[in-house]
């Protein structure tokens, strides 16, 4: 069997509170490259909130469904914790939480000490819907492109992948854009032409 992994980075921003103004800047900070006005610590809710959006990714992507009770799991443990995590970390304690294996403490520690964690998400093609596959099999989609194509837009074929990117439809979802919407296109005329060219010759055949 084939199996595909993803790796995605998850990362925390600091809120507007945390942020550093000055009358001198002339422009925007780019995402993660803010000044702090003091040390950022992250909070339990933070944390709870990005181990539930993981459980919805890997959900999505059609993941270990343990893996995703787990995560969800984590998630309600850490949001009951009397303090912070990080408090409870910073005195080398390990977090009170029943049922929390170590990679997840090892995610927990991640996101307090830098804010990000890193998720491996492996799984089965076989186990993706056909129409999944099928844009796989496509130029510039990915596995998890072809996923978010397929369960936001309903697209399952190439002939409504070009459909969707002639109504500018795919531009409009998050992390997508005009370019990416023209390059998808372009892709699905290509095998839509091939297809075209191999039944007519099919057609005049003897």
């Amino acid at each position: 069997m084939s199996i595909i992994q993803l790796t995605q980075t998850v990362q925390i921003m600091p809120s507007v509170v945390h942020l550093r103004h000055s009358k001198k800047t002339l422009q925007p900070m780019l995402p993660g490259m803010e000044v702090l006005d003091k040390p950022f610590k992250i909070t339990n809710r933070q944390i709870a909130e990005v181990f539930a959006s993981v459980a919805d990714m890997i959900e999505a992507q059609n993941g270990n469904p343990y893996r995703i009770q787990a995560y969800r799991n984590a998630a309600r443990g850490v949001l009951d914790l009397p303090e912070p995590a990080a408090d409870i970390l910073a005195r080398g304690e390990a977090l009170p939480v029943a049922g929390l294996g170590d990679r997840l403490r090892t995610r927990v520690n991640e996101l307090v000490q830098s804010g990000s964690t890193t998720i491996n998400n492996g799984y089965y093609t076989q186990g993706l819907p056909e129409g999944v596959r099928a844009l796989m099999n496509l130029e510039h989609i990915g596995p998890y492109t072809a996923i978010r194509l397929y369960d936001e837009l309903g697209i399952d074929s190439v002939e409504k992948l070009w459909r969707a990117a002639q109504q500018q439809t795919i531009r409009h979802l998050a992390g997508f854009g005009i370019r990416s919407e023209a390059r998808l296109k372009a892709t699905a005329e290509q095998v839509m032409k091939k297809k075209k060219q191999n039944q007519t010759k099919l057609g005049g055949a003897a």
